[in-house]
């Protein structure tokens, strides 16, 4: 049962008996009226109107014999009203006591006066008439013997009734202290009882409430404002507290807050120094990758550089491959036109010079490819696995450029041999026709190379178009490592501020030394 039920239980039982103490006080209250109301309105009117009544026959014994006194004529004549006024208020009377008498004893008694004040009356009204007939002896008698006799009878009865009602009223009285006794004592043993219950219900209340909450209640408001000023080192009491009670539940729930608060403070401690060294790490990348974002943009430049230098070397071939046809072209002519071998000769040198010369650019050219293509491959490696296929195109290029650079070398040898075969063919001009068969084919090849050249060009432009490509994409990709971890900085940094907050708020509760 709760303690409410209980209290209510408790309370209400004295409740009810108090109740029950005032309910009897209120019926003996009454009783008491209405047997007060019944004497003062019934019995002290009787007695009061038969007392009425003796002293109006009274009254008229006493009008009677003083009209038999008297000499007066008028005097006898107001004794005689007085007498019959005396007389009618005795009839209304003995009416209003028909009424009021209702035991059988009063009403015989009441009877009885009835019956004889007829004839009192009778023996009254003789003796005055003889009074006034001068007959006063016989008049005497009548009054003082036979009237006086009738007005005994009647006195009898009417004591006999007052004494009647007295002795009623007695009885009402006695009977009303018998009942008023009965309910003090009744009220004396529910008082009794009600503050027996009273005591039993405080006392069961308290150790309840004792129990139910393991301490005085000021003790628990001590407790609950030590924890709410954040103090959650362990509860000291005296004894045990119930099992249930507030006390326990309030020890229990300090105990479960400061494992929680515990945990809380070393995992905000935790998430703190989590992030310093996400916020550290993140700087230091942020670092290498602003470090290779540089480098992929002079790698870039080179690139550029590269490309250039590649469409110029595709340019240079084409038309040393334009040069090559028309010294293939003039080859042929010199055949069908010996008679010119002189200044076809001259010719033939001034265009090997110049092919020289453009030799001499294309290996410049393959010089400048090997050397960018060795720079490419350089940054590469320090890309890392992101470089790896720019690594790859740049040893292609690099080939390619050593090809480049072996053809251009080659064909600078033939070119000399073929100087050297136009000098001698000034002397030699006899030979001039199997000296040109050969130029012809040296020049074809010539033309080969040349065209071989210009696909390694093409290949090479291809190639850097590609590397191109690459690290332009690596450096969107660097650009959106470099954004994702400006990010991640920026989410550190917050969560280190929300950890510092949670350990600020967790700081105010102060916990037992482990």
């Amino acid at each position: 049962m709760t303690v409410t039920g209980r209290l209510a239980l408790g309370f209400g039982g004295v409740t009810l008996i108090g109740l029950l103490i005032a309910a009897i006080a209120v019926w003996i209250m009454q009783d008491m009226g209405n047997r007060l109301d019944t004497i003062a309105k019934d019995r002290m009117v009787k007695v009061a109107k038969f007392n009425e009544l003796k002293g109006n026959l009274s009254l008229i014994a006493a009008a009677a014999r003083d009209i038999l006194l008297s000499e007066d004529l008028g005097f006898e004549n107001e004794a005689s009203t007085r007498i019959q006024q005396l007389r009618a208020r005795n009839a209304e009377l003995m009416a209003e006591l028909d009424k009021l008498v209702l035991m059988p004893g009063g009403r015989e008694l009441l009877q009885a006066i009835s019956d004889n004040r007829p004839e009192y009356n009778r023996l009254t009204d003789q003796a005055i008439e003889l009074d006034r007939k001068g007959q006063t002896a016989e008049a005497v008698l009548i009054l003082m013997v036979q009237a006086k006799e009738r007005r005994q009878a009647i006195f009898k009865a009417v004591d006999d009734s007052i004494a009647m009602q007295q002795e009623a009223t007695l009885a009402l009285v006695t009977e009303s202290h018998r009942q008023a006794g009965m309910g003090v004592m009744g009220m004396v043993l529910l008082g009794v009882l009600m503050a027996a219950l009273g005591a039993a219900v405080t006392w069961f209340t308290a150790r309840n409430l004792r129990r139910a909450l393991g301490a005085e209640p000021r003790e628990l408001g001590a407790i609950a404002q030590r924890v709410a000023d954040g103090d959650l080192h362990p509860i000291a009491h005296g004894h045990q507290a119930p099992q249930g009670s507030v006390l326990a539940s309030l020890s229990d729930m300090q105990t479960k807050l400061a494992t929680i608060v515990g945990q809380v403070r070393h995992s905000s401690e935790s998430i703190a120094t989590g992030s310093a060294q996400i916020a550290t790490g993140n700087a230091d990348l942020s670092q290498r990758t602003e470090e290779q974002a540089s480098n992929l943009q002079q790698t870039a430049a080179s690139m550029e550089q590269i490309s250039g230098t590649v469409q110029s070397n595709a340019e240079t071939a084409t038309e040393a491959s334009q040069l090559a046809g028309d010294a293939v072209s003039a080859a042929e002519r010199g055949g069908a036109l010996m008679g010119n071998l002189v200044s076809t000769m001259k010719d033939i040198s001034l265009a090997s010079g110049k092919i020289s010369e453009i030799i001499g650019v294309i290996d410049g050219i393959a010089f400048q490819t090997n050397i960018l293509a060795l720079n490419a491959a350089v940054e590469a490696a320090r890309a890392g696995e992101e470089g790896r296929g720019f690594a790859v195109v740049a040893g292609e290029v690099r080939t390619l450029a050593q090809r480049s650079a072996e053809a251009a070398r080659e064909i600078r040898t033939l070119i000399h041999t073929n100087v050297e075969k136009v000098r001698l063919g000034e002397q030699q001009a006899d030979e001039a026709g199997g000296s040109i068969g050969d130029i012809v084919g040296q020049v074809q090849r010539v033309n080969q190379m040349i065209a071989e050249i210009s696909n390694a060009s093409a290949q090479q432009a291809t190639g850097v178009g590609q590397v191109g490509d690459a690290i332009t994409q690596l450096d969107q990709v660097t650009q959106q490592n470099a954004a994702l971890v400006e990010e991640s900085a920026a989410a550190a940094e917050s969560l280190r501020t929300q950890a510092h907050r949670m350990a600020e708020m967790v700081s105010v509760f102060r916990l037992a030394q482990a």
